[in-house]
Order: structure tokens, then sequence, then C-alpha cells
């Protein structure tokens, strides 16, 4: 089933909530910031094939994007960089990087959607977390598409061939693993996370990682 507007009519509360859905991108990568996409709709029809950024092809999910800005109500993008994430932990730096995108809408919204079952927000904002929100709400796919489109985009530009960055966005593909083992970390790479540990030649670069920066860690070798 297509997402739909259930949970965005049961917020609403008759029409006196504006419904913000929220989703992030880049929890797991090893590489590069992570990303925080709020969409704020009207309750209007979205555009046609709307779903879950994971559900899309790449090229699909970037058609979308400009479809997206234009019937939403708002559309706000935020990040927290990889040097917050070492020194904040993934919690804060998600906070950080769902306030910014809050902030970055047109309008303020009265209550706010988080795919997932833990609320990083915080207070002042009202939160309903939402398991799987993205395969259910609409302004939440609509968020998951916007947040993946901009970070994919944004890892693509920073060049790191030998390190796939344009088609891992990042993530710790078989070609990134290698490189890593073979060249150590790029500037843009998250430096208290556990993948040094499995690399003695680098693990002489670790910073020390705040305890609640855990979340979404692998080892290289898992």
């Amino acid at each position: 089933m297509p997402p739909s507007y259930t949970l965005e009519r049961l917020l609403n509360d008759g029409g006196s909530k504006l419904v913000a859905g929220v989703d992030e991108v880049g929890r797991g990568a090893w590489a590069g910031p992570v990303a925080v996409c709020a969409v704020v709709t009207d309750l209007s029809d979205p555009p046609a094939g709307l779903t879950d950024s994971k559900m899309l092809s790449p090229a699909r999910r970037a058609a979308l994007v400009p479809e997206i800005i234009t019937w939403a109500a708002g559309v706000g993008y935020g990040e927290a960089s990889h040097e917050e994430i070492d020194e904040l932990g993934m919690t804060e730096a998600l906070r950080r990087a769902a306030r910014r995108a809050l902030a970055a809408l047109p309008v303020r919204p009265d209550v706010v959607i988080l795919d997932g079952k833990h609320d990083y927000l915080g207070a002042p904002w009202p939160v309903r977390c939402e398991v799987k929100a993205d395969l259910s709400s609409v302004s939440v796919a609509a968020a998951s598409v916007v947040a993946k489109v901009r970070r994919d985009t944004h890892m693509a530009s920073l060049g790191c061939a030998e390190y796939g960055f344009a088609d891992n966005a990042g993530y710790p593909s078989p070609v990134h693993q290698a490189a890593l083992a073979s060249l150590g970390p790029t500037e843009h790479h998250r430096l208290s996370w556990s993948y040094l540990d499995d690399l003695p030649r680098w693990r002489h670069l670790k910073k020390h990682r705040d305890p609640r920066a855990g979340e979404g860690q692998l080892g290289l070798f898992a």
C-alpha cells in the first residue's frame, strides 16, 4: 500500500495542528554528515509513486524531489557534520540536524512525526514516533526522498573515487572497506567509529567517542 495521510489526520486534530514528517539518512554511514529532512503538506494528493526512498531507484528519487518541493507546503533540510558526530555522538548530532531542518521550514509545525521508535528530537517539539513511518506516512515518505537525494548528491560531490562515495554515499561497501584498509580514512570520515578498531594500520587515528555514538556502527570485518 502507498503511504497515506492517516497519521497526519490523526495528529491534525480537526485542522488545528500543523504536522511535519521528519526522516533521517546517513546514520549508519562511516563518512559524511547525517542528514534530516522535514516536510509539511496541506494534505493534498502527493506526487505519483511517492513512497519510502529505499523502495525507489536513484533516478526516480531524483525526479521526485522537484515535484515534492513544488507540491509541499514546506520543505526543510539540515545536516550535522562528521566532526559534530565525532564530538557529540550520534544522538545529539541527529537532534541538531533535525532542529536545523525544522528551522528551515517556512512554517513552524505544531507536532512532528519521526520515523522510528526513538525520539531524538526532544523538547520543545511534540513528537510522535512511528516505526516504518516512511512507508505509511505521506509527509515522512517525502522527507525520506529529499533527505536521501540531497545527502547522496553531497557525498558524490566529495570525489574520493577510490572510496566509491558516488555509489555508496559513505556506507561500508566492499570498495569503501578495501580503500580504508589500504589508504586509511579521508578528511570526511567519522574517526570516533568502531571500524577503526579493525584497521591496525590506522587505529591510532581514532578519536574519543561519546558513548551515545554507538548506534548503527559495524565492525569492518563483521
